[in-house]
């Protein structure tokens, strides 16, 4: 067996073995195979796909490539969220506590931002002092007495994917459903939850851009996730627009601690429905009873105080969860409308590289991000405006202003007719079935 063999048979859309994917994988891994051998193999795979039984091969390679996290010593079943990436996607900073108050654990490894999207941990290390590297013994201590806690992923958690996304970002061979699936899976099932839902986004601040495309990627994943033991499933959900309104590091912290107080609006609602979606695949609820759960936990305050639980166990400083307007942002900026009519649509990816622009993401992983900057929206699509009303409020550090409010107002169309509403999810993806909505 070798890589050029294995080339030339993907090469020709033939169904690679298990033996042949591990020894390119591994191989890979252990710097035995070469970027030129692992890019042509990409760049196959990307243009003549993988069978199930491939991508669930490519996946358990992966998986095993490093650490699998084992959360045995963790009281009660642990649940987990992933979330394939958009703007203002705050989710995990609410859900977290809320699902906590529902019995249910969340001992959850998150992300830094890379591009247009936000990465939870940045996000929470807006608040002074919170610490997202803990030790596992530490992590497990208080998620068993808090009920969730959020830390950075480690750095032996499937590792070659690491190495293999490096390579795929810069040849061309990001957009292939196996190759995603790969990642987001190895990683998930390393990280030991029992019962993960998926949330795939779709849209124009999404990876995936066609609702189609999105119940794809959500079907193999949630077969894979199923196929692995675990029980998976998928919400489809739209990301044509911010999904919050406040969009930035230590603003979408005010944004969540705002939801958690009981304020409604797309963030909330889909945090809901993922809340009590992800509360009856642990198997703990029925629908109706999930439904009640969660709009207990955000009414009567519990949720707010166990997210303050949960920033004293990481060694937050809680203030600011009790006035977040102590937060320090950046100085204020309009951007208003030109014209009457309504908010058509938005170029939500723009948007995001707005905040990257503004210092608040990164375009590489050694980028020193600004907590403070970035922007809230002030209109939504579907909204009529007039001329001189505020679309969005810039929060800035004097970086890259001017070219910022450009872009955002040209990211916003604005047309006389208005667009057609839109739901806060797609469809349902299970095992055996999708619910289109």
């Amino acid at each position: 067996m070798t890589a050029y063999d294995i080339i030339e048979k993907k090469r020709y859309g033939k169904e690679l073995t298990d033996d042949e994917i591990n020894f390119f994988i591994n191989g890979y891994t252990l710097n035995r195979i070469p970027d030129y051998q692992m890019s042509a193999l990409l760049m196959a795979i990307c243009c003549n796909g993988m069978s199930e039984n491939e991508t669930f091969a490519l996946t358990n390679c992966m998986l095993h490539s490093g650490d699998i996290v084992d959360m045995s010593k963790i009281d009660g079943i642990v649940v987990d969220k992933h979330s394939t990436g958009g703007v203002g996607d705050t989710t995990t900073l609410a859900l977290a506590p809320l699902l906590a108050c529902c019995g249910v654990k969340v001992a959850k490894m998150s992300g830094r931002g890379l591009g247009f999207t936000g990465g939870t941990i940045d996000k929470l290390e807006s608040i002074p002092d919170f610490n997202t590297s803990l030790s596992q013994e530490k992590f497990f201590e208080i998620v068993n007495k808090v009920g969730c806690c959020v830390i950075g992923q480690t750095e032996n958690l499937a590792p070659a994917d690491k190495k293999l996304y490096a390579l795929r970002d810069v040849t061309a061979t990001i957009d292939s459903i196996p190759l995603i699936c790969g990642s987001i899976m190895s990683k998930k099932l390393a990280s030991g939850a029992q019962a993960v839902l998926l949330d795939v986004k779709y849209g124009e601040g999404a990876f995936m851009k066609t609702k189609e495309r999105a119940v794809e990627l959500a079907q193999i994943m949630v077969k894979i996730g199923n196929r692995a033991g675990k029980k998976f499933a998928a919400l489809v959900t739209d990301m044509s627009e911010p999904l919050a309104t406040k969009v930035g590091n230590s603003l979408e912290i005010i944004g969540a601690i705002e939801v958690m107080k009981g304020k409604r609006n797309r963030l909330s609602d889909e945090m809901s429905l993922v809340a009590e979606k992800l509360l009856v695949l642990s198997g703990k609820y029925d629908s109706e009873s999930a439904r009640h759960a969660v709009e207990s936990a955000l009414t009567d305050g519990r949720a707010l105080a166990k997210f303050k639980e949960m920033v004293e166990a990481q060694g937050g400083n809680t203030i600011f969860v009790d006035h977040p307007e102590k937060f320090a942002l950046g100085e204020t900026k309009d951007v208003t409308a030109d014209k009457d009519g309504y908010v058509y649509s938005m170029r939500t990816e723009e948007l995001g590289k707005a905040v990257t622009l503004l210092g608040g993401g990164r375009m590489v992983k050694s980028d020193v991000i600004d907590h403070s900057v970035g922007f809230e929206m002030r209109v939504s699509i579907g909204d009529k405006v007039t001329a001189g009303d505020v679309l969005v409020t810039v929060y800035h550090r004097d970086k890259n202003t001017d070219l910022v409010c450009d872009l955002i107002k040209n990211s916003i169309e604005i047309r006389d007719e208005m667009p057609a509403p839109k739901k806060t999810a797609y469809a349902y993806v299970t095992e055996n079935e999708v619910e289109y909505y």
